[in-house]
Parts: C-alpha cells; sequence; structure tokens
C-alpha cells in the first residue's frame, strides 16, 4: 500500500518519539486514531521490532510483545537498577511472579476482564504472595521440574527465595530499606513497577494499577495465547474452591 510521503513522515515521527520514551502523550492519541495511514503505519513499524501499541485516553504506548524485542527490559538492567548487588536469576523470577500475583489480585484471579480490586496494601500484597507460595509447595518435585519445562519459571527457585526472606512483624516503614525480609522485597516491586508507569501509590502503602496496566493486562496477561495458560497454573487451587462452592 502506498502512504502519503507527508503521513509517513508524520508516523515515523511519532515512532521515533515512540521508541525514545516510550509514551506519547493526548495529542498524539488524538492523531493515532483520526489519521488511518499513521495509525497504520505506526502498527506496522512497531510489529518491526517486536513491539505491539497500547492506547489509553491519556496516552500512547509502545510495548515489547517479546523477549526479543531490542526494547525489552533486560534482567541484568533490572539487577543493576532495583535488585540487591548480589541478586541472581532467581531474584528476577521472583519479581515476576510478584508481578504476576499483584495483578491476579486486582482482577479476581483473572476470572473478571473488569478490575474488582482497587488499591491493595504492600502488607496485603505479602499475604498473597505466601498463599501461592504455599499452593507452589502443594506439589511435588517432579510436577514442579515438568512444570518449569511447560512454563519456561523455576518455581523451586521461586519458593526457596521467597522462604529465605525474613518474615519480620514490623512495619512498612521500616522494612523498605535493605532489611532482607518479605515487605522490603515487596517495596522493590513496587518500585519497579512505578517506573515503568503500571502502579501508582495512593498513601498509607497502598498502591493501584494505572490505566496502563490495566489495558495491558486485559489485552496480553488474560490471553492464553501470550500467558501460556501460566495464570491457571498458578490459581488453580482457587479455581477449584469456586467450582465446589
Amino acid at each position: 500500500m502506498n502512504y502519503p510521503e507527508a503521513k509517513v513522515m508524520q508516523a515515523f515521527s511519532l515512532y521515533t518519539m515512540l521508541a525514545r520514551d516510550g509514551i506519547a502523550d493526548k495529542e498524539y492519541v488524538q492523531l493515532y486514531m483520526g489519521e488511518d495511514d499513521i495509525r497504520s503505519l505506526i502498527e506496522r513499524f512497531a510489529s518491526e521490532v517486536d513491539c505491539v501499541i497500547v492506547r489509553t485516553s491519556e496516552n500512547l504506548y509502545m510495548i515489547p510483545k517479546t523477549r526479543l524485542s531490542l526494547f525489552h527490559v533486560s534482567n541484568d538492567w533490572i539487577k543493576r537498577t532495583y535488585l540487591r548487588s548480589d541478586s541472581v536469576n532467581a531474584d528476577i523470577y521472583l519479581l515476576y511472579f510478584a508481578t504476576i500475583v499483584l495483578f491476579g489480585s486486582f482482577f479476581d484471579r483473572y476470572n473478571s476482564q473488569e478490575q474488582t480490586l482497587q488499591f491493595i496494601t504492600l502488607a496485603d500484597w505479602v499475604g498473597v504472595m505466601n498463599e501461592r507460595i504455599s499452593y507452589l509447595q502443594s506439589h511435588d518435585e517432579e510436577e514442579l521440574i515438568e512444570r518449569e519445562k511447560e512454563f519456561s519459571y523455576n518455581w523451586r527457585a521461586i519458593i526457596d527465595k521467597w522462604e529465605d526472606m525474613d518474615d519480620i512483624k514490623e512495619t512498612a516503614k521500616r522494612q523498605t530499606g535493605n532489611t532482607i525480609s518479605r515487605l522490603s522485597f515487596i517495596d522493590t516491586a513496587k518500585r519497579f513497577l512505578m517506573s515503568e508507569g503500571l502502579l501508582k501509590e495512593i498513601g498509607n502503602y497502598e498502591v493501584t494499577i494505572t490505566e496502563k496496566a490495566k489495558i495491558i493486562i486485559q489485552r496480553f496477561f488474560m490471553d492464553a495465547s501470550y500467558n501460556n495458560n501460566i495464570f491457571e497454573f498458578i490459581y488453580a487451587e482457587e479455581e477449584t474452591k469456586d467450582a465446589s462452592n
């Protein structure tokens, strides 16, 4: 399909902004929605680098679609920026797991396409993590090994990392420093997700997801072709309880 040169240049200018900043404001949302040619070009440009365009009412975002994308955040960068100097891959696995559990909390364990929880405290986030780790521990070693092959998640490392952390009964304020505790790790996960524009603080150690996060969860996290049924595995126990009730 042939596009007018002016449209191509407008689309390329917008793509350059998204590639540089990952976000464009409301003015560009209107351009993206109002110009079919520009929208088509932007989506083609993004596809070429394994990314997708996500639109909210206020912003456009370019999101890496696969780990092969040049724009995907690397594990090494996460370690250097957010985790402790002695962190290992297991810390990354746990960070991803904490993110999945958090998102599941806001969407009723992925049973609903609509957000069912308005906010969560960091302490409650820890509590839900405890529940999901306990569920993982209910599986025998052989099944976890088999599930690791299926999902490419090291479930045993996630369990061990969480269990090794001190479950100290302190206030969130005292545990957000260098203390190796479950609450301090969740605080780290919070800061990472906030930096990615997926989470925001609302006070009293409470957080809520952003519109960007909501759209990503609905569009990708709930799609089995993207999540590889990982959520069904993590929340299988809860699904069984709901069915029996």
